[in-house]
This record gives structure tokens, C-alpha cells and sequence, in this order.
């Protein structure tokens, strides 16, 4: 038969449908171990199930995959020392994502360890292969936050040909599931146990690739204790009565890091039509009088400014004060502390921040942890956005006004050419991503594209570009290229005018330069607010001080926003130590007053009494740390305690408390203490307190910038630690 031109088809016969171009592998990320270049993750599913009387989590996933190239060797996953990998095994798939589902079927318990569940039972056709053949594997070393698995895949796998993994293990002791017995709890009724697995956490939780470049759908199945209540972040929801188990589905794509659970005393209530708050039943009241409405309010601000919520509901669930930050934008299923509901500003502000992520985060997400500024500073910036829209300029500007203090306080400290503060930060081999997680990541973002909203001359037609940049990247990975092309490719004339190249205010100058912004926003609609503020500092600083008593006394701040005594307070903690009778003229004016504020104003005033040795109020230090259990309002303390004449004090009221403290917790704060005490003369725990190694807060996000030591001049106030 004649050869014919391609652009010719034979008599009769159909043009064959041209093939999609393959998918480009996802980024290389020097924090994950794992060949996710070579595949495609499809779907995974989990069956779990909780073991909290054990503190162990026992777990079968089926990764779906499709080899990129022939005949892959193996399949290298990122997990965990913490993670006891049982099995592997291999079976051919359907052609369907996520199909047929996996039944997971859980043993009883009994008595001695309990095995983990067995493996998934999958249909099989008639003459059809095995479902299962087993698989040889390999654990090796990685970094101090992780380990290799490699399994060894069938010599004939053709490229594009769907099969599955299936792993059976048991995770115990992993930085990813914090297990907190009841007492740990508001009510301390029952167990309680939530997943924190941003930035590489996740690996100890199932085998996985644990970058930000790979997304995938997934499902789940959990079986938990009788009366306990189990949420994940999924789009879908069921508890199945007769089987005992919960079930969950997560219908869009999504990295390791967002896959979460939290399983406890948990109850709902409505606060608004596509929005609820879970909690303990003795915060519920509380949570739902704060929320109610509000979400909703800022949905629809958001969807009014950078297009349709993506991800179906957008749910709330409060945990204890042992959760290790603020708030974690988990899609569907915001996880918040509970301890932030006294700070109604900082409550507003948070949760605003994680709805904001739902678009700059979740939907489009930063491809490696070396531009975290794509998902942090695109949702800071989203968020002021929304709090204008919902409460005004003024607002919005007192808030950026105090978090670009804390900025400015951090530069102090570190120096202007701190590699931790370029928005592009180069991330060394082994060294672990949360380590870069700083208000750098969140205010020197937010200051680049503040600047690239101002280039275009318009809020509003910025928030058009988002828009379409949410509409072309929802649902996967970028990096900076894409949003900066993105960007001019949109303002075609500022292109022309080479924007991205003017001197001194260079694009690649802001990605790679160290130091403090390129430009800062203009804050002026908010002096309204920031003016008394600046105003009583002086006051207190550079006045007589007899006149500052007297004219403070004129002044009530009682009447104040809570941003606004936070920042006063935050430049007299700027200035300590202040003069000792300033300090005492402070406390007869402010110190009963403050005591009956929320805890984030508390905690300053009691940082100043620490800081200036002022014995008077010391007494409402111990009963602050004697009443808290969550890292935020503890660690600050304990910092400044130990780095003067206090020591002692910290120590007393530590073995006083730390029966209260979540283990983890109790081995920072031990940390801490042990600064400076010389070899073997840490501070001891009771029997079965905290963790004999540090890896529990080597994985947690770090709350003190790349090594810095406990004591340093920067303190946990000054980093947001919102994810």
C-alpha cells in the first residue's frame, strides 16, 4: 500500500483522536525522597484505623498510579521512621480513577497488639489474575524528618498502564498524629487525636509523595473507638452505622500535606448554609456565637472577589490547646485552637486568613517549599482584600500595621542578609522545609504582590487577574513564572513598559534579594487607629514621666481594638527594659485593666513584666502559665523568663504545670529550661512524660526562625503561625 501524507486519512476510515499531551512531571522538591517524577498519582485510599489506648494508627493505602516512562524499577515513596510498613503488594487497576472502591475490613481487638487491618478485597472478574502479588521493599534513611521506601515494581509495567500499590503498616509515636489523652481535652471525657501534616509532616502518617508538586483525589475509610467522633478534610462525608466505620472523599485534587484528620468529643452546629463548627460540647456555645454569620459574610467577599468557592462546604473544627499552631487551612475543614476564641480580632483574622487559602493554597498551590510566598503572601493579600470589603480600610490597615512591626522587629534580629528572608529561599538537602515558615514568607509576599496590584493601577482589576489566575492553575502546582507570566500575559501594556525591570524594583530582585520589602503599602487610611496608638507610646517614652502618667490616664484603652493595645504594648516590649519606675508607673495605670483583656493583650503585658524584672505583677504570671496549654501562650513566657534572673521562677512554676502540658510541649519548654543549666541537669518530667528523643518538635513547624535558639530576641508573638 502506497505511503499517504499525514495530513491525509484513507477512504473510509476515521482520524484517530490526537492524544492529550502527557503531563508534565511535577517539580523536583529536595525535601521529598520520593521518584514522583517517574509516576502519576491518580487517587489513594485509606483504611484506617485508631488505636488511642495504644497512641498507634494502623493503615492500609492503595496508591493508584500510572508509570511515566516503561518499565520502572521501583517506587520510592517519602514515609517515616515512625512508620512499621507490614506489606506491599501489587495489582493491575481498572482504567478508572478511584474504581472499584476498596473494601477494608478491621480486626476486633483483643488482647496484645493488635494486627493491622488486613488487605483491601477487591472484586475480581472471572479468569481474571490475582488481585495481589506481593511486592519486596526497602526502608533507608533520608533526613532527621524522614525516611526512604522503596518497593520494587514488575519488570513488564508499560508506560501509562494503571496499577496499585498497596501498603499495610502501623504508625506509632509519628510527628504527624498528635494523641492527647482526655485530660488533655475541655472535657476531659475521651480521647482526642488530629493530624498536623504541613510542611512534611504527612509522611509519618501514610506512605506518600509528600511534596507540594503532586496532587491527587482521595478516599478514605476510618474505624474509631465507640462514642468518638471522626472529620477529615473531604468533600464527602458518611458514617455507615452497620459497619461501624466513617467514610470519607475528597472529589478534587489535593498534596500530601492537606490530607487531615481529627477524631474526638466533637459536636456541630449550623452556623451559616454551607458552613458548621465542630467542637467540644462546652466551647460549642462560644464557637457558634462568635462565628455565626460571619463565615458566610466572608465566602461570599471572596467569591465576590476572586471567583466560586471551589471545595462545597467550608467547615470549622476547634481543637485543644495542644494543636501546635494557630490555624490550618485544611480544604473543607478549617482546624483552628480553640484558645484564639477569647481574641475576637485575632479569631476574625485567622479564620479570614485560612478562608482566603482556599483559593491561594489549596486551589493553587506553591509547586516546593522554597516559594511558600505563593500560597502565604497571595492569602494575606486575599485576606485584607476580604477584611476591607467586610470591615473597612482603617481596619485592614491596623492589622498590616502590626504584623509589618513584627516584620521590621524580626529584620532587627536576624540582619538584613538573613537568607531566610529572600521570598525565593534556597532549600539545602536535609535541611527541614518548616524551617522557613516566618513572617517574611507571609508580609514580604504580601508587600510584592500589594506592588504588582498597585502596577496595574486598580484593586479591582487585580482581583480580575487572580480571578483568572485561580481559573487557569485551580487545582495544581506552581511556581513563581507561572504567576509573574501570568500577570503580564494579563497586563499586556505593562509589559511593554518592561515593568517587571525597573531599577531597584525588579521582579527578580524581590524573589532573590535579602532584607525587608522592596515597598511597603501606604497604611494611611488607618491612622485614624494607629495615631492614639503611636501617640501613647510617646508619651510613655519620651515624655516626663509624670506628665505621660498623667496624660495616659486621660486616655482609656479599654475602648481600644485589640490590635491596637497589641501594638502599644508591642513597642514597649520593643523598648525593655524600660526605666524601673516607668515600669511601675505602667503597671499602677494598665496592669488590672490588662489582667481582664483577652490573652493575646495578657500575654505582652506579662512578656514587659518578665522582661523588666517587675516582681509586683509576677504572681499574674504564674497564674497565666498555670491556666494555659497551648504553645502560643506558653513558649513566649518561658523564653524570656529563662534569658534573665528568673530562672528559677520558670522552673517552679514548669514542675508545677506540666502535668497539664501535651508531651511535646512539656519537651520544648524542657528544652528551654535546660538552656545554660550545664551537662545532665535538664529538667526531669514524671514516668511516661515526654519523649526521650526531640523529633516530636524537630517535625512540628518551627516556631523560632532556621536554628535560632530558645531565648532568642524572637519570640513566638512575632511569627505568624497561622499555616
Amino acid at each position: 500500500m502506497a505511503a499517504q501524507c499525514c495530513c491525509r486519512k484513507a477512504p473510509g476510515a476515521e482520524a484517530a483522536p490526537a492524544r492529550p499531551p502527557p503531563e508534565p512531571p511535577p517539580a523536583l522538591d529536595v525535601a521529598s525522597a520520593s521518584s514522583a517524577q517517574l509516576f502519576r498519582l491518580r487517587h489513594l485510599q485509606l483504611g484506617l484505623e485508631l488505636r488511642p489506648e495504644a497512641r498507634e494508627l494502623a493503615g492500609c493505602l492503595v496508591l493508584e498510579l500510572c508509570a511515566r516512562r516503561p518499565a520502572p524499577r521501583a517506587l520510592v515513596l517519602d514515609a517515616h521512621p515512625a512508620l512499621r510498613l507490614h506489606s506491599a503488594a501489587f495489582r493491575r487497576a481498572p482504567a478508572a480513577a478511584g474504581e472499584p472502591p476498596c473494601a477494608f475490613a478491621f480486626a476486633a481487638p483483643g488482647p496484645g497488639p493488635a494486627p493491622p487491618p488486613p488487605l483491601p478485597a477487591f472484586p475480581e472478574a472471572p479468569g481474571a489474575e490475582p488481585a495481589c502479588c506481593p511486592l519486596a521493599f526497602r526502608v533507608d534513611p533520608f533526613t532527621d524528618y524522614g525516611s526512604s521506601l522503596t518497593v520494587t515494581l514488575p519488570p513488564e509495567l508499560q508506560a501509562h498502564q494503571p496499577f496499585q500499590v498497596i501498603l499495610r503498616y502501623t504508625s506509632t509515636d509519628a510527628p504527624a498524629i498528635w494523641w492527647l489523652d482526655p485530660e488533655l481535652t475541655y472535657g476531659s471525657a475521651k480521647p482526642f487525636v488530629f493530624t498536623q501534616g504541613h510542611s512534611v509532616c504527612n509522611r509519618s502518617f501514610f506512605p506518600c509523595f509528600d511534596t507540594p508538586a503532586v496532587k491527587c483525589t482521595y478516599s478514605a475509610v476510618v474505624k474509631a473507638p465507640s462514642g468518638v467522633q471522626v472529620l477529615m478534610s473531604a468533600t464527602q462525608s458518611t458514617y455507615v452505622e452497620e459497619e461501624g466505620v466513617y467514610r470519607f472523599h475528597m472529589e478534587h485534587p489535593v498534596p500530601a500535606y492537606l490530607v487531615a484528620l481529627v477524631a474526638g468529643d466533637l459536636q456541630p452546629a449550623d452556623i451559616g448554609p454551607r458552613s458548621r463548627v465542630w467542637a467540644e460540647p462546652c466551647l460549642l456555645p462560644t464557637a457558634t456565637s462568635k462565628l455565626s454569620g460571619a463565615v458566610e459574610q466572608w465566602l461570599s467577599a471572596a467569591e465576590r472577589l476572586y471567583g466560586p468557592y471551589l471545595w462545597g462546604r467550608y467547615d470549622i473544627v476547634f481543637l485543644p490547646p495542644s494543636f501546635p499552631i494557630v490555624a490550618m487551612e485544611n480544604p473543607c475543614l478549617t482546624f483552628i485552637i480553640s484558645s484564639i476564641l477569647e481574641s475576637d480580632e485575632f479569631l476574625i483574622i485567622d479564620v479570614i486568613h485560612e478562608v482566603a487559602h482556599s483559593w491561594f493554597g489549596n486551589a493553587v498551590t506553591n509547586a516546593t517549599w522554597e516559594e511558600m510566598w505563593l500560597s502565604e503572601g497571595l492569602a494575606t493579600y486575599a485576606q485584607r482584600r476580604i477584611t476591607t470589603e467586610t470591615y473597612g480600610a482603617a481596619f485592614t490597615c491596623l492589622e498590616t500595621a502590626f504584623r509589618l512591626d513584627a516584620l521590621h522587629r524580626q529584620m532587627k534580629v536576624l540582619g538584613e542578609d538573613s537568607p531566610v528572608s529572600k521570598l525565593q529561599v534556597k532549600l539545602e538537602p536535609g535541611v527541614n522545609p518548616s524551617h522557613l515558615m516566618n513572617l517574611f514568607t507571609y508580609e514580604k509576599g504580601y508587600c510584592f504582590v500589594y506592588y504588582l496590584s498597585q502596577l496595574c493601577g486598580d484593586p479591582q482589576r487585580f482581583d480580575s487577574f487572580l480571578r483568572a489566575y485561580v481559573e487557569k492553575y485551580k487545582f495544581t502546582s506552581v511556581v513563581a513564572q507561572d504567576l509573574l507570566d501570568s500577570f503580564l500575559t494579563f497586563f499586556p501594556e505593562l509589559k511593554e513598559q518592561s515593568v517587571d525591570c525597573r531599577a531597584g524594583l525588579e521582579f527578580e530582585r524581590w524573589l532573590n534579594a535579602t532584607g525587608p520589602p522592596l515597598a511597603e503599602p501606604d497604611l494611611s487610611q488607618g491612622s485614624s487607629l494607629t495615631r492614639p496608638v503611636e501617640a501613647l507610646f510617646q508619651l510613655w517614652t519620651a515624655a516626663p514621666l509624670d506628665q505621660a502618667a498623667a496624660s495616659a490616664s486621660t486616655i482609656d484603652i479599654s475602648k481600644w481594638r485589640t490590635f491596637q493595645t497589641a501594638l502599644f504594648l508591642d513597642r514597649l516590649l520593643d523598648g525593655s527594659p524600660l526605666p524601673q519606675e516607668v515600669v511601675t508607673s505602667l503597671s499602677k495605670c494598665y496592669s488590672s485593666l490588662l489582667d481582664s483583656m483577652n490573652a493575646e493583650i495578657r500575654i505582652r503585658w506579662l512578656q514587659i513584666v518578665v522582661r523588666n524584672d517587675y516582681y509586683p505583677d509576677l504572681h499574674r504570671v504564674r497564674r497565666f502559665l498555670e491556666n494555659q496549654m497551648s504553645r502560643m501562650y506558653t513558649i513566649p513566657l518561658y523564653e524570656d523568663l529563662c534569658t534573665g534572673a528568673l530562672k528559677s521562677f520558670a522552673l517552679e512554676v514548669f514542675y508545677q504545670t506540666q502535668g497539664r502540658l501535651h508531651p511535646n510541649l512539656r519537651r520544648t519548654i524542657q528544652q528551654i529550661l535546660s538552656q545554660g543549666l550545664g551537662p545532665g541537669t535538664e529538667p526531669s518530667v514524671e514516668q511516661g512524660g515526654a519523649r526521650a528523643d526531640s523529633e516530636a518538635d524537630a517535625d512540628a513547624p518551627a516556631l523560632l526562625l532556621g536554628d535560632e535558639a530558645p531565648g532568642s530576641a524572637i519570640s513566638l508573638r512575632d511569627v505568624n503561625v497561622s499555616a
